[in-house]
């Protein structure tokens, strides 16, 4: 799967079958639904895991919480706007 196909993806109303958990998580915050995501999130122990956990408490505004999860994910806190880390953590997953 592509970004691209990914996004066009996000005019469905389920994700697509068989998709991992971390795009799983993406996709449901993508489409507005956080606490989905979170809920995914949560249940996910890797490193990717714990970037989408940094991710969506920065972008819940909890900045204290975010860093926790960055460093758990040896990833530096970013910076950049919220849509710039999210296809960032995206393209990564689909590598």
């Amino acid at each position: 799967m592509t970004l691209s196909d990914f996004k066009k993806s996000l005019d469905a109303d389920e994700p697509p079958a068989r998709l991992s958990a971390p795009l799983a998580a993406l996709w449901h915050d993508r489409k507005g639904d956080w606490d989905r995501a979170h809920t995914v999130a949560q249940e996910i122990t890797s490193p990717d895991g714990s970037w989408i956990h940094a991710y969506l408490h920065r972008k819940e505004g909890d900045e204290s919480n975010a860093a926790y999860w960055y460093r758990r994910a040896g990833k530096p806190v970013a910076r950049g706007t919220m849509d710039q880390e999210w296809t960032e953590i995206v393209t990564a997953l689909l590598g």
